[in-house]
């Protein structure tokens, strides 16, 4: 089991302005549907390549469509020793139910 927070935390940390990366590891394809504004594209199949652009100092939310594949990534990270990382729980679909509503699901 991985660290998670729920979308609420991450709306509370947005509306805090708290200095955090927000790493969403879908596909570019599912980023065109719909994206939480600010994030940074990672898909989790180039995260093993592309994870050392992340600024590790920094709190790492990272999300996906339901939650499965981000907590695979904070896995992936913690086993790099970014012990900061969390999965958003629920992914950006529950976003869109719960926060966000004008955002396309799919």
């Amino acid at each position: 089991m991985v660290p998670e927070i729920t979308v609420q935390d991450l709306k509370n940390k947005m509306d805090n302005n708290e200095d955090f990366i927000l790493l969403d590891v879908r596909e570019p394809s599912e980023v065109e549907i719909c994206k939480i504004e600010g994030s940074v594209l990672i898909p989790l199949g180039e995260l093993e390549e592309r994870y050392t652009e992340l600024d590790s100092s920094k709190e790492i939310v990272v999300q996906c469509k339901l939650g499965g594949r981000s907590a695979n990534a904070v896995a992936f990270l913690h086993s790099k020793g970014i012990k900061n990382s969390v999965n958003l729980a629920g992914g950006i679909i529950d976003w869109a139910t719960t926060i966000d509503s004008r955002l396309d699901t799919y």
